[in-house]
């Protein structure tokens, strides 16, 4: 997966938000709409049929969920 810059919208990012939307609609890329990440979301849309961005929105889920809360706030940082 390559890495793409976070499209910053002046609110701050919430980590819980962020692994729920992984969790329950992770499959369709909510969560990578809600980060910002608009690229990797069309993706997500595009090939929500084969279960594979659902796999992964878990396993995103899992990495925050044991990131801390300034791991987090620091690669998900919006503008001040």
């Amino acid at each position: 997966m390559t890495h793409e810059t976070t499209v910053n919208t002046g609110a701050p990012k919430s980590r819980t938000i962020a692994v729920l939307l992984a969790l329950f609609l992770g499959g369709i890329g909510a969560h990578r709409f809600y980060l910002g990440k608009t690229r990797s979301g069309i993706l997500y849309l595009v090939f929500c049929w084969t279960f594979l961005p659902s796999l992964i929105a878990f396993c995103e889920a899992v990495r925050w969920l044991c990131m801390g809360n300034q791991g987090f706030a620091d690669r998900y940082r919006a503008a001040a």
